[in-house]
């Protein structure tokens, strides 16, 4: 885990500046995550990162174990635990929903992580895990290209029907899924749509 942490503390600038190179992909993803968001309820975001998507959301709590990225979620106005998903500082029951984006490729535990996140939901809460979809057209690139990337060097890629098994396991129920970057070279902000199979960047919803 400390790889890991050390790469994102390192190139902190590099990673929140992706966002501004690639507005389309950024705007699309929002969209898509807005479809599962519930409307005026408690969350967390876990593996907040630079705060970027917090921010926009209206997320104002979240959790990263990289100073340097908490540092600039601070910023954006996100209060931070500073943590690893396995191991949340958080009572139970405090949450009503928690979001992941592009966050499992880099957790060691994944059941452990969602068993914490399910036990910080008050009843019948939500999570929401965002992925790249380890058999979609990006994901199949990510991969090609993981040993000479400094951020997803270290990743492991999933497939939706895993992250759904998982979720499944750890004691979630009632599955949605949005999806979008079906054509992510065309550098235009997609609509997303109901499903999973085409877009490379999936978001998963499911309650307690």
């Amino acid at each position: 885990m400390g790889k890991k942490e050390t790469t994102f503390d390192q190139n902190t600038l590099e990673y929140d500046r992706w966002f501004e190179k690639h507005p389309w992909v950024y705007r699309s993803e929002i969209l898509a995550i807005q479809q599962a968001l519930p409307k005026d309820k408690s969350g967390i975001e876990i593996g907040v990162g630079t705060g970027r998507f917090a921010e926009t959301l209206h997320i104002k709590f979240g959790v990263e174990p990289s100073a340097n990225m908490a540092r600039m979620a601070k910023k954006r106005g996100v209060h931070i635990y500073t943590a690893y998903s396995e191991n949340l500082p958080i009572e139970n029951e405090s949450f009503d929903f928690a979001l992941m984006v592009t966050t499992v490729c880099f957790i060691s535990d994944i059941p452990r992580a969602f068993s914490e996140v399910h036990r910080i939901l008050r009843p019948k809460g939500e999570i929401i895990v965002a992925i790249i979809d380890k058999n979609s057209a990006l994901g199949k690139k990510y991969q090609a290209g993981q040993s000479s990337s400094k951020f997803y060097k270290e990743a492991h890629f999933h497939s939706t029907e895993e992250i759904t098994e998982l979720l499944k396991q750890s004691g979630f129920h009632d599955f949605d899924y949005w999806q979008t970057l079906a054509k992510p070279d065309e550098n235009e902000i997609e609509k997303p749509i109901k499903g999973y199979g085409q877009g490379s960047f999936v978001v998963i919803k499911a309650v307690i």
